[in-house]
């Protein structure tokens, strides 16, 4: 081991929702934090939807996806945690003292006590349309995510999807777009049921169940027809477009990780209730996690992080409190809401 790495109490592995709020908790718990994140830049899978509104987040009204990101990030540099970006951590080292080598692809080590995955889905892609030739439109009017709703005004929008993401983006687009069109192979909708009524009682051109059959455009460029198929009986039709989103979901890949020998599932790995996995010292906790109870939304997550640094914390400190005290009772902001001018008079 290199005897200069610096050793951390814990080290979060990924900076999404879960990852940003338990580096937060983890300072008004005096741990010496680090997170590491594969991406260049901290927010998670929330980055691909910058511009989609989050209505469900407990005490927060209807926000834009890259303002939340914006908070929890931060909120997450209250503490001042130490934060590595770019750096994907493949595999682990147990020290004979207890401690961790964790190791980046790049061969970059990190030094730790305790670890939290909050890893979500792992290394995830957009799952693409799968039609020979759809890739040449990416660079015109195929988009897999919306990143600037202003670029739909006006224009004729076929969605291809019946997830959360795509009964959204349909629910966002409607007012502006000249008309939106959503093309689902199944009957039923994945996504909240508000939102799939709020879809189906707008002027959202609902197609089930069809699929997307082809693609057609006189140039070889830009997309101007979509044939779609009905998934029974194989009957055609074709839709004028001037944009093509597709919403088929997102492949995963833990890649190295499920090598580590982690109790893990197809798509998450298993803790029990205090977010613990069955490597101890190794903890999870947001998407990356499954439990009885696992409810898959922001304001779960927020939960799974702090239950996982309380059982990190007892797993340094079996003495020390299970739960931090309430911000309101924590020494530690007495300072910082004096410098934010929102001390109470004593």
């Amino acid at each position: 081991m290199n005897e200069q790495l610096e050793l951390y109490d814990v080290t979060i592995i990924g900076g999404g929702p879960a990852g940003l709020y338990t580096a937060f908790y983890s300072g008004m718990r005096e741990l010496k934090t680090k997170i590491i994140e594969a991406q260049d830049q901290l927010g998670g899978r929330m980055l691909a939807y910058p511009e989609k509104i989050i209505w469900d987040v407990g005490g927060v009204t209807p926000i834009r996806c890259e303002k939340l990101i914006e908070q929890l990030i931060e909120q997450a540099n209250t503490f001042e945690p130490t934060i590595v970006l770019g750096e994907h951590i493949t595999k682990y080292e147990r020290l004979e003292d207890g401690t961790f080598i964790l190791t980046a692809a790049s061969g970059e080590q990190h030094h730790t006590r305790t670890v939290i995955m909050a890893i979500g889905y792992g290394i995830r892609k957009m799952a693409k349309l799968e039609i020979e030739g759809a890739d040449r439109y990416e660079v015109t009017n195929l988009h897999y995510t919306v990143q600037e709703m202003e670029a739909f005004r006006g224009k004729r929008v076929l969605i291809s999807g019946g997830g959360d993401s795509a009964v959204d983006w349909a629910n966002e687009l409607e007012p502006i777009a000249a008309s939106v069109t959503v093309v689902h192979r199944r009957d039923s909708f994945g996504g909240h049921e508000r939102n799939v009524s709020r879809m189906k009682e707008s002027s959202v051109q609902v197609r089930t169940p069809y699929q997307i059959d082809a693609l057609h455009s006189s140039d070889g460029t830009t997309i101007e027809r979509v044939t779609i198929a009905h998934v029974e009986s194989q009957n055609q039709e074709q839709i004028e477009v001037d944009a093509v989103i597709v919403n088929h979901g997102m492949k995963s890949d833990f890649g190295p990780i499920r090598d580590w020998g982690l109790d893990m599932g197809e798509w998450h790995a298993h803790v029990n209730e205090r977010m613990a996995t069955n490597i101890p010292g190794i903890f999870g906790a947001g998407d990356f996690v499954s439990y009885g109870s696992k409810v898959y939304l922001i304001a779960g997550t927020f939960t799974d992080a702090v239950l996982a640094l309380n059982s990190a914390k007892l797993y340094l400190d079996p003495e020390a409190y299970e739960v931090a005290y309430v911000s309101s009772h924590n020494d530690r902001f007495k300072e910082k809401n004096r410098a934010l001018g929102l001390a109470a008079d004593e």
